[in-house]
């Protein structure tokens, strides 16, 4: 049997919405999707879709590529690159100021292991 799997950029971006908005346990609840663009189109580098917010503050960005989703992880670094090597997401750290992490959603049926990446960095936030 055959399974058709989402790898459209921008379709992976609206699961993942759905995913941090469909979600009212902690730390899930206090996620937001913020400075959406509804009208974003992917490109090779990634057009900004979205923020993720931690209870008003931005927790992370998500880009468009046509074939994957990037999330970039502002907060609770060292958390969500851990969650990211348990879920099987690549992630990697980047430096600079502010450093942060990318993590790679390629498909649509990674957005609940992208979900607790974010999850992972929420709760490293805040304590």
């Amino acid at each position: 049997m055959v399974e058709d799997r989402i790898t459209d950029g921008t379709r992976i971006a609206q699961l993942l919405s759905s995913e941090v908005t469909g979600h009212g346990d902690d730390p899930y609840g206090r996620l937001a999707v913020t400075n959406a663009d509804p009208d974003v189109e992917p490109t090779t580098d990634g057009a900004h879709a979205y923020d993720v917010a931690l209870d008003g503050e931005r927790l992370a960005a998500v880009y468009v590529q046509p074939d994957r989703v990037r999330v970039e992880v502002f907060d609770g670094l060292a958390a969500a690159r851990r969650e990211a090597g348990e879920r099987g997401l690549r992630a990697r750290p980047v430096g600079g100021r502010p450093p942060r992490l990318l993590v790679f959603v390629p498909d649509g049926a990674k957005t609940k292991r992208a979900l607790d990446v974010l999850g992972a960095a929420a709760d490293a936030a805040t304590t």
